[in-house]
């Protein structure tokens, strides 16, 4: 097969697909910003996990975060139009909680020599990036952008995810929760446990006391769906993999994992979440 011609997959940084994956299979990532004061960084470009998390720490004001500019995702579709590349499906964090998919939406409508074709992830982190690589490794097999779209709303069917906050302090104050709230739960050593709706918006599943009971709440709950069932798992982080691989290990005593991937959590999606935060991202995979 003509590689010029396949499928290509766009997606935008908080998908959090490390480099290595990108590069092997060729998916092109459009950054958001995240926004120290004056100081502004272009998310997995300018600054990356560690540096960012050294830099939350240390700082007495939340960064805010900001979306690509039409023109960003533009650059980007130009790019792969000039190489002579086939259809391309750009997949973006939720519309719900970002104005992201909205500006890929824009720059389509600026480019008229290729087939461009925008979905609303409607997740988030590695929630996005699972389906982009799997997207991707479709297109290298030389799928079709039909059977590549079918794959994308299949996997977004049938992937769990959750996000184990380890302080609510980030929450607190990106507005979230309230300070009362925020006070209390600490002290009780509150652990909430995130996930998205199927409209792509982030919601509070549980709140649990103590970080052992929310990885097992955790547990219960990918049971509810996937139990008996091979799965492939990735495993996000934002600071401390030993929590990563803890939850990893109980995961995995309970299911055919097939796969388990690993990934840090970038700086946007961990500017809402802080440091400490782990997440699970579950799918249904076939056997081996």
């Amino acid at each position: 097969m003509n590689l010029l011609s396949q499928v290509r997959i766009v997606t935008d940084s908080t998908a959090d697909i490390p480099q290595e994956l990108r590069e092997k299979y060729g998916i092109e990532m459009v950054p958001l910003k995240v926004i120290f004061g004056s100081e502004s960084y272009r998310d997995g470009v300018d600054m990356g996990p560690d540096e960012f998390y050294a830099k939350l720490v240390a700082s007495n004001v939340l960064p805010t975060t900001s979306q690509p500019s039409p023109v960003d995702f533009l650059d980007t579709f130009k790019k792969l139009a000039e190489a002579g590349d086939g259809p391309v499906i750009s997949l973006q964090l939720s519309s719900a909680v970002s104005g992201t998919y909205q500006s890929a939406l824009l720059a389509k409508t600026m480019i008229d020599d290729l087939d461009v074709t925008v979905v609303d992830s409607k997740s988030a982190s590695y929630g996005i990036g699972l389906i982009a690589v799997e997207a991707a490794q479709a297109a290298r097999q030389g799928k079709s952008k039909e059977e590549i779209l079918a794959l994308i709303a299949q996997l977004r069917k049938e992937m769990r995810l959750y996000f184990l906050v380890d302080t609510l302090e980030y929450l607190q104050k990106g507005g979230r929760i309230g300070k009362a709230a925020a006070l209390v739960g600490s002290l009780l050593n509150i652990k909430p446990i995130l996930s998205l709706s199927d409209e792509g918006e982030v919601y509070s599943v549980e709140k649990v006391r103590g970080q052992k009971k929310a990885m097992n709440r955790i547990l219960e709950l990918l049971k509810q769906d996937l139990s008996g069932r091979p799965i492939q798992l990735s495993i996000a982080y934002t600071t401390g993999r030993e929590t990563a691989d803890e939850l990893c290990s109980l995961i995995s005593e309970h299911f055919e994992v097939v796969s388990v991937h690993y990934t840090h959590i970038g700086p946007v999606i961990g500017t809402h979440v802080g440091p400490g935060t782990v997440a699970a991202f579950a799918a249904p995979a076939s056997r081996p």
